[in-house]
């Protein structure tokens, strides 16, 4: 769809809460639907991107900051961009709904518990055993959004829910045609 508006999805949540597999899905149907659409997502950002930064509060905040300068500048192409970042502080989530405006930011909530179970990589492990450290969730604070356009409830809900949650959500919003 050539006409269509950018807009930012924000997905913010406890590392392995289920923030990439929605946007994954998400992403599949925009595109069957013609949007054009750009994943930012944590891990990839990092490897290729900020690979020079850390994990201390700065670090994170420098991050953020980043990935928002180019969700702003996608979002104003009319690209509809899914970002799927922990983001743990309320700050730097604020600042990128100011500059990006079109901004939908959407939190998977899932408790730690759950998180922990779906960590096919270990970090919680690692993290609770000292091996990594300003680990959200362990040892470094995760910031719930006060006032999300969406809270998704992914320890009860399948991805199929989630999804479309996600696509009503924005319809209602005015930013997906039917």
């Amino acid at each position: 769809m050539k006409d269509h508006q950018g807009f930012t999805i924000w997905f913010t949540g406890l590392p392995c809460c289920g923030k990439t597999t929605i946007a994954d899905q998400v992403a599949l149907v925009l595109k069957k639907k013609k949007y054009t659409v750009e994943q930012l997502d944590g891990d990839i950002i990092r490897h290729d991107v900020t690979h020079d930064l850390g994990f201390s509060k700065k670090d994170r905040d420098e991050n953020i900051k980043r990935v928002t300068s180019i969700a702003k500048t996608l979002t104003n192409k009319n690209v509809v961009v899914l970002a799927s970042f922990v983001s743990p502080y309320r700050k730097e989530r604020r600042n990128a709904r100011k500059e990006i405006k079109k901004f939908i930011e959407v939190y998977v909530r899932c408790p730690v518990e759950i998180c922990m179970q779906r960590d096919v990589k270990g970090m919680y492990k690692k993290a609770l055993e000292g091996k990594i450290k300003h680990f959200t969730g362990v040892d470094d604070p995760y910031e719930e959004p006060e006032h999300p356009e969406l809270i998704l409830d992914t320890d009860i809900e399948s991805v199929e829910e989630s999804v479309q949650k996600v696509l009503q959500t924005i319809e209602e919003l005015g930013y997906l045609t039917r």
